[in-house]
Order: structure tokens, then sequence, then C-alpha cells
């Protein structure tokens, strides 16, 4: 019995000593593996804060300007097509042959597909409001913008315009739709 303990507690010895060798390199391969930062990984920003939802519920005119930016940013038609109304009217003027153009919604939802489609990249931002008529169902905005398309990277279009806006508040939805977009930029 006397021996048996001696083996035993020999065995505990080396099971005790194993257990400090394992920690002591377990500790090492820790502090080696906690040491090195992957650069294509960075860490997590917690304070980022974007400044709200990259989509809004339309509630208001400024939240229509912002899914505009949206849909052309990410060529959604469908979140353009929220943006407008069944009477909507585009116009713009056709300096070439001195008239107004004018279109509606069927040809206008077709007309921005085409860019969304025929485009590699769309960045628009919107600038100054330079001017502002606003009553509770209506409004009417007139806001600068620059819009850079992207047919390839050698095909770079880029537009410093102006659109005179009105917009209409459905007292069902409490969305704001636009109603009217006169393109007022010199080309």
């Amino acid at each position: 019995m006397l021996y048996r303990k001696k083996i035993v507690g020999a065995n505990l010895k080396l099971n005790f000593i194993d257990i400090i060798k394992i920690s002591i390199i377990g500790t090492c391969v820790l502090i080696l593996v906690s040491a090195c930062t992957n650069p294509f990984a960075p860490k997590f920003d917690a304070d980022f804060d974007s400044g709200g939802p990259p989509i809004s519920d339309q509630s208001t005119i400024e939240g229509v300007f912002q899914n505009f930016q949206y849909a052309y940013t990410f060529k959604d038609t469908l979140i353009y097509g929220n943006l407008i109304t069944s009477d909507f009217t585009f116009t713009y003027r056709d300096y070439e042959n001195g008239f107004d153009v004018t279109w509606g919604r069927d040809e206008e939802m077709r007309t921005t597909n085409g860019l969304f489609q025929n485009s590699q990249r769309l960045d628009l931002i919107w600038n100054n409001i330079v001017l502002s008529t606003i009553d509770t169902l209506d409004a009417n905005i007139v806001r600068s913008f620059n819009l850079n398309i992207t047919f390839n990277p050698t095909d770079v279009v880029r537009i410093d315009g102006r659109v005179n806006v009105s917009l209409k508040l459905d007292p069902v939805s409490n969305k704001w739709r636009m109603t009217r977009w006169i393109d007022e930029s010199n080309f």
C-alpha cells in the first residue's frame, strides 16, 4: 500500500508539473496570439453613428430627398417608384430644339430604369435649398444637386443642376411624394 501511494503521488507530481508546463505554454501562446493584429479586420467602432437609417419613412420632405439619393446610389427602382405619385410629371428643357419636354410616371420609370441599368455608378449629392414653400399638404422645393454618372471608367458625366420639385403629403399614409419635377439645369 505504501508503494502504491508513492506511485500515485509521483503521478500527481508529474500531472501537476505537466499542468504547470501546459499553463505556461498556453499563456505564452495566448500572449502571442493576442499581440497579433489583422490589418484586414479592423476593430469594431462602437462609437460609430451613421446618423440614422439609410431609408426614410418619407414622413418629412428631407426623407424624400434621402430616399431619392438612396435609390440612385443603389439603383433601386422600387424605392424610386415609391417617391413619385401616379400623376407625376417630369419636365426638362430641350435646348437644341428650344422647347420643354414633359412625360408622366410610366415614362419616368422606364427612363430611370434605363439609367440604372446602363450606368456602373451613380453619385448624387443634394446641395442647398434655394427656395422652400411648404404648407400642410403641399410643398415646392427648389434645390441644387451634383450628379456623377459613371457609364464606364472613361465615360463619366458630371451634372451640376437644379430641380424645382412639387410634393404632396398623403394624409392617410403620412408620406410625402413628388408630383412634379422641373429640371432647371442648364446644359
